[in-house]
């Protein structure tokens, strides 16, 4: 049996010819599902508006998608269990289509927070199973790379996606942007159809072999480093917008121009982050949270001063790479449990979406300001870090404990 500290051998065979399409259709399921979950932040002034409710109300639907996402993975990961991988992932990019589209026809407060979280339902059972697709097409060598493309559809999604619906549910209403969201999912589960090589149902899947991923200590672990190192990111983004009108001048206009500097920081990480942790897993985590708390405290610092505070957001959306890191340490330590274990690495994300966006608004409430949100950051990040040398602590421990009985 391999360390829980090793990663698979590394093999320099070349990917097959319909790798990078087959990629390129779940991203966009990924592109999709990151303009559905960042679009209400971009929009929280014109929702809170037209059902004439406070802005912080508005942002409970940031919240409520990510708690959809938490209760969705493990419980579609279970019902996706002896099932084609591939149709899994058409049924979920539908599922999607048709709960952003009735989004956008929510006619008050307590059915827009029912429809975002129905929304999220789909979401981490849709990134973990294509997560797991791609790493079964890509080489040894590229399977950091192979998650981090398929990612890389969020941060475009967050460079252009987001920016473009926010600019459209100004002009023509924010439940335009829903329908947009809904419109990219239906088209990439066509895509998927197309151009995804179909799976088989894999023989001898179990439930309980999903369901032995509660029992694994360093699942749980690996998964708290996603569910608290990764709030800072969300702590500052969901209240970039008013943080920056407020304390540095941001007009109107400019909106669209910092989220797209947030998408860019996260492309940048996704694409030069993977290679990293292809080469070196767990260093790449390490320094990933490392940096998340520079990041962090460097926003908290200059959000007064519009040009550093633009630079400051780009450097947090870098931070994004830690999840397909993250996402690849799962796999190597799931053993059976590779479905749930993956969905849930997306529940423990959005449990940092709603956590980081929960936290970011007490400190604002409290009376600390808007730029407390990058302090919160900085104490997130330096908590995932803990946990991250608990990992690597408990990883050592029980390697040891096997190798004492042999």
């Amino acid at each position: 049996m391999s360390s829980p500290l090793l990663s698979p051998a590394v093999s320099n065979d070349a990917p097959s010819p319909t790798f990078f399409i087959a990629l390129l259709a779940m991203g966009l399921g990924s592109f999709a599902i990151g303009v559905g979950e960042f679009i209400s932040m971009g929009l929280l002034p014109e929702i809170s508006a037209s059902l004439a409710i406070s802005i912080p109300q508005a942002g409970h639907s940031i919240s409520a998608y990510a708690l959809g996402v938490v209760v969705g993975a493990p419980v579609l990961a279970v019902l996706s269990t002896g099932r084609s991988r591939t149709r899994m992932l058409v049924v979920l990019m539908g599922l999607y289509a048709i709960a952003n589209i009735a989004s956008a026809l929510a006619p008050n407060y307590e059915a827009m927070l029912l429809l975002r979280l129905l929304s999220g339902l789909p979401h981490g059972t849709f990134f973990g199973i294509a997560s797991l697709v791609a790493a079964s097409l890509a080489p040894a060598h590229m399977r950091t790379r192979a998650v981090a493309y398929v990612m890389l559809g969020l941060s475009i999604a967050t460079l252009a996606g987001v920016p473009i619906a926010t600019a459209l549910g100004q002009w023509l209403g924010w439940r335009s942007a829903f329908v947009l969201v809904g419109l990219i999912a239906l088209a990439s589960a066509i895509c998927i159809i197309k151009f995804v090589p179909y799976e088989a149902p894999q023989e001898g899947g179990r439930v309980s072999h999903e369901l032995s991923m509660f029992t694994n200590r360093q699942v749980w672990i690996t998964l708290g480093i996603g569910a608290i190192g990764f709030g800072g990111l969300f702590s500052i983004f969901s209240y970039v917008k008013p943080t920056l009108m407020s304390l540095a001048g941001l007009t109107e206009m400019g909106v669209p121009f910092v989220l797209a500097l947030f998408g860019a920081g996260m492309v940048v990480g996704n694409i030069f982050g993977s290679r990293m942790a292809d080469r070196d897993l767990l260093g790449t985590i390490k320094r990933c949270l490392i940096w998340s708390m520079v990041a962090c405290a460097f926003f908290a610092i200059v959000a007064p001063y519009l040009w550093l505070a633009c630079i400051a957001v780009f450097c947090v959306g870098t931070v994004v790479v830690i999840g397909p890191a993250v996402q690849i340490r799962l796999m190597d330590v799931a053993g059976k449990a590779q479905t749930m274990a993956a969905a849930m690495n997306h529940s423990a994300f959005n449990f940092a979406n709603a956590a980081g966006a929960f936290l970011g608004g007490v400190a604002i409430d409290a009376g600390l300001g808007f730029a407390s949100t990058g302090w919160v950051g900085v104490i997130l990040s330096a908590a995932g870090l803990a946990m991250f040398y608990w990992m690597v602590i408990d990883a050592k421990r029980a390697q040891a404990a096997s190798a004492a009985g042999r």
